[in-house]
Parts: C-alpha cells; sequence; structure tokens
C-alpha cells in the first residue's frame, strides 16, 4: 500500500517536535523543583511519565511505516533515521528529570538541604538552556546552533566537578549530611547526562542535515 511519503516525513517532524516540547516541559518543571522546591512542579512530572513513553512508541512505529511503505531515500531517509535515535534521547531525557524529581519530593519530607548549591541550580539552567537550543536546531536544521550546543557541554561538565567537590566536602565537614551530599552528587550526575543527551540530539541533527557524523568529533 503506497504512502504520501511528504505528508508523511511532515506529520512525523511535527510529532517528533510535539516530543521535543513535551520533554522541554518536564526537565522545566524538574528545575523548578529542585531550585525553588516547587513539589507540585515535581509530583507532576513524576506522575506524567506515560506521556512520553507513549510519544515515543508513536514516533517508532510512524518511522516504521514510512520505512516499510515509502522508500525515502537522501534527507528524507536520514530524517527518519534520525528521529528513532532522537525520539528515544528524548525518552531518556524524561526518565533522568523524573529520578530527580523522586529525590526532591523525598526532601520535601524534611530530608533534604535548606539551600541547593549555586552550582547545582546553574547546572540546571544550562541543561535547559542545551535543550531549548537543540530543540531551535532542530526545527530550523541549524547546524551552527548544534556546535553551539555542543560547546556548551563542556559548561556543565566544569559544574559537575564543583558540586562533586563540594559534595566530598560537605561530607568531610559534617558526616551526618553524607546522604544530603550523595543526593547532590547524583543529581548533578543526572542533570551531566541531559546535557550529554541534548549534544547527542545536536549531533544527530548534523547528520541530518549534512550527512555528516559529528560524533567524537571536535
Amino acid at each position: 500500500m503506497a504512502i504520501d511519503l511528504q505528508s508523511q516525513i511532515v506529520s512525523l517532524r511535527r510529532s517528533l517536535l510535539a516530543m521535543g516540547s513535551a520533554t522541554e516541559r518536564r526537565l522545566a518543571l524538574t528545575a523548578r523543583g529542585l531550585v525553588h522546591g516547587d513539589i507540585a512542579a515535581a509530583e507532576e512530572v513524576k506522575a506524567g511519565d506515560s506521556e512520553i513513553d507513549n510519544m515515543e512508541v508513536e514516533l517508532e512505529s510512524q518511522c516504521m511505516r514510512i520505512l516499510a511503505l515509502g522508500a525515502p531515500v537522501a534527507h528524507d531517509l536520514r530524517f527518519v533515521l534520525s528521529v528513532v535515535r532522537i525520539s528515544s534521547d528524548f525518552e531518556r531525557i524524561a526518565d533522568l528529570s523524573r529520578g530527580i524529581c523522586k529525590k526532591v519530593i523525598r526532601w520535601s519530607a524534611g530530608n533534604g538541604p535548606t539551600e541547593v548549591p549555586g552550582a547545582l541550580a546553574d547546572m540546571a539552567s544550562a541543561a535547559q538552556a542545551m535543550l531549548a537550543d537543540v530543540l531551535s536546531a532542530l526545527s530550523d536544521e541549524d547546524t551552527e546552533r548544534c556546535h553551539e550546543v555542543r560547546r556548551a557541554d563542556r559548561r556543565v561538565d566544569a559544574l559537575n566537578k564543583e558540586v562533586v567537590a563540594a559534595s566530598r566536602q560537605l561530607i568531610q565537614e559534617d558526616v551526618s549530611r553524607t546522604a544530603e551530599a550523595i543526593d547532590m552528587m547524583q543529581i548533578a550526575q543526572r542533570l551531566e547526562r541531559i546535557a550529554d543527551i541534548a549534544t547527542n540530539i545536536a549531533e544527530d541533527v548534523i547528520f541530518l542535515v549534512d550527512g555528516r557524523i559529528a560524533r567524537h568529533a571536535e
């Protein structure tokens, strides 16, 4: 059964951007919960995991249908292959956001810090900015912005090292706060991973536009 390839590609593009927007919203809620102690925001992320999962499944189904019935080539084929990877990356970001929110919710019972360290708050902000930029790059097929996202990842790596150092220092100064310090390091690790995934998406957009594999390249 033949399909109208271009209309299917347009529909797939819309679905992918919708998933990206939903993922971006979850990360924004996660940052709000973490930095401002907004438990309602964290609870919303924890409860809404199935939406992103369902979007990923639907996108994969669309991709398989196009590959089977549309015989895409060149840019269209690269786009479909990129959608499979990027939708999986969005789902992983949503999962990591949910993991952060579960810790924030647990903190609300009195087990958390009185104030989130500045470096950790900066990591949350930087990860949000990277995801927003890569979504814009994906929408516009803007490879220059993709390179900016890749460069921004270095700052997140540096901030993660600051959080780890501060957490270790906290344990040395007050062993009773060990659990808190470990939570900080684990959240920082998740934020660093989100930034890494945003970088992966940027590299997929470069592949989509230029047909060039940018992973592991400077």
